[in-house]
């Protein structure tokens, strides 16, 4: 198996994690972002949108889009299901995922291209950092309740859902959106659970 990403990118480290949280290794294959090495004809053929990671399987099988590879990884590879067996807790991690990716994420890179990869300055980026905060204020007041009543996203067992959401919290909390992550108390104890387990560490550091 061969990973092709950049340690630093959101959804390259999904695919780490779960393949931590497996306990499997894959060759990682070096993107570099910086010097645009995405855009190049060889991981263009890989990914043809020029992001990462993208993915490939022992039998050459090509993969991109990291919320695919992981559902991919949970499937093939052995070890604890990252995937729920019954109806209302698989529900619950497909309905996170979404959130995750239509109001969570889009909201939270907001702030982090702005405060960790300087993206935009003055008075757009204070805007954009703003509207960031709103949009992830919003996404945590909905789901602060829910992990009042779960340890997970999916219920009381870890999932896919988890991981989706945990690069993003990971960089949050180095911005100066931390103290949302504080202001929630059962979304700062379920950041706290989560980022604790080994895979994170792994793939973080």
């Amino acid at each position: 198996m061969k990973v092709y990403g950049h340690p630093m990118s959101t959804c390259t480290r999904k695919v780490l994690t779960t393949l931590a949280e497996k306990g499997k290794e894959a060759e990682f294959v070096l993107v570099d972002l910086t010097k645009g090495e995405q855009k190049s004809p060889a991981h263009l053929a890989r990914q043809p949108f020029g992001v990462v990671p993208a993915f490939e399987a022992d039998d050459g099988t090509l993969l991109y889009e990291s919320r695919a590879i992981i559902r991919y990884l949970d499937r093939v590879l052995p070890g604890t299901s990252l995937t729920p067996s019954q109806p209302k807790p698989y529900g619950f991690m497909e309905q996170f995922i979404g959130v995750e990716q239509s109001y969570f994420s889009p909201a939270a890179m907001k702030i982090i291209m702005v405060e960790l990869f300087h993206r935009g300055e003055g008075s757009e980026a204070a805007a954009r950092v703003a509207e960031g905060r709103q949009g992830v204020e919003k996404v945590f007041s909905v789901v602060e309740p829910v992990l009042g009543r779960q340890q997970f996203l999916a219920g009381d067992a870890f999932s896919l859902a988890d991981v989706t959401w945990m690069p993003y919290l990971g960089y949050l909390g180095a911005t100066s959106a931390k103290d949302l992550i504080g202001k929630y108390p059962n979304v700062s104890a379920w950041w706290n659970r989560i980022s604790a387990r080994p895979s994170w560490k792994k793939v973080a550091g």
